[in-house]
């Protein structure tokens, strides 16, 4: 076994781990008139993709029924059994390279995702409602439905969060991070997703649709 791979394993779990950080608003952004929000949201190595709850559409609003204070959800993407593995050993580590079932963790919150999360780590993209309805719809298909419902597993890690089931698989080539460029492709913006692991990679492209949403794709290799 190569070197190399505990250590890539190591950082695509901690990519996706979900630890608490702190947030970031771009300095004068301010969205345009009648257009939605989307937030990338960096937690370290991991980028959510989040809403003001007022914001969001059929079917994912039926989410907001779980999260009655919240003014915005944070939607993020793991490996299911890493998660919820207490011990996180290096046996559960290396597992999470190969295809497995992903999991959806969602973040209520009550206050501001600058506030939340600190000035840095958030970035804001106006966008069309009908730009935002892709980038929800690409989130509702991600979840698990039973009997057509959408139902939390457990609680999540921190106050206000909870693990849903999801209908993606995680493994090595499609991570968390992976999962929101495909959000943000889904709004018909120029994101690349291919060969996206790392947060920085999305980060940097991130970053220029915040100032351009209709720039071509920032190359990440």
């Amino acid at each position: 076994m190569p070197r190399a791979l505990p250590v890539f394993a190591l950082f695509l779990l901690a990519a996706c781990s979900t630890a608490p950080a702190r947030l970031a608003q771009r300095p004068g952004a301010q969205p345009a008139v009648n257009s939605t929000v989307i937030y990338v949201v960096r937690r370290k190595w991991h980028v959510d993709i989040a809403f003001a709850a007022a914001d969001l559409q059929p079917p994912l609003a039926s989410l907001r029924a779980d999260f009655p204070a919240a003014r915005y959800l944070s939607f993020g993407f793991g490996d299911r059994h890493y998660l919820l593995d207490k011990d996180r050993g290096f046996g559960g580590m290396l597992a999470a390279l190969w295809p497995g079932p992903g999991l959806m963790l969602v973040t209520g919150l009550a206050t501001t995702l600058q506030v939340a999360f600190g000035e840095a780590n958030v970035i804001e993209i106006p966008v069309t409602a009908a730009q935002a309805a892709g980038a929800q719809a690409f989130i509702w298909k991600s979840l698990s439905a039973k009997d057509g419902a959408i139902a939390p597993l457990l609680a999540g890690p921190y106050d206000g969060s909870l693990y849903y089931a999801s209908s993606e698989g995680y493994s090595a080539v499609h991570t968390c991070n992976t999962w929101a460029a495909q959000s943000l492709h889904a709004a018909q913006l120029s994101v690349q997703s291919v060969g996206v692991e790392f947060a920085f990679q999305l980060w940097r492209q991130a970053r220029r649709l915040a100032y351009s949403p209709d720039a071509d794709p920032v190359r990440t290799d």
